[in-house]
């Protein structure tokens, strides 16, 4: 496989990633740091890192990265999607940091 075809591939998963994201909003971050030790904001920063690390001359800030990550501004997500964290979330992400 050649570079360009890898790299359409990657995308093409990468933005299918977004879209189940997008489509289980009901996932919270938490969840995801206790499941798989990535979340929503994690991919923001790799995206910030990723366009400083590329040669397009593109650099996007953390706030940027997150409205492209979420769908929307990260501030009207958390309003509308993110829930509490339950004692639970908390304390499984407290032991998996131990």
């Amino acid at each position: 496989m050649n570079k360009d075809t890898q790299t359409e591939i990657e995308a093409a998963v990468f933005r299918r990633l977004l879209k189940h994201l997008d489509d289980n909003k009901d996932v919270q971050n938490i969840d995801l740091m206790n499941l798989a030790n990535f979340c929503r904001n994690c991919l923001s920063k790799w995206y910030v890192t990723a366009s400083q690390a590329s040669n397009t001359g593109i650099d996007i800030d953390y706030e940027r990265a997150r409205e492209i990550i979420y769908g929307m501004p990260f501030p009207e997500w958390k309003r509308k999607y993110q829930k509490q964290a339950t004692e639970a979330q908390l304390a499984l992400f407290s032991d998996r940091a131990k």
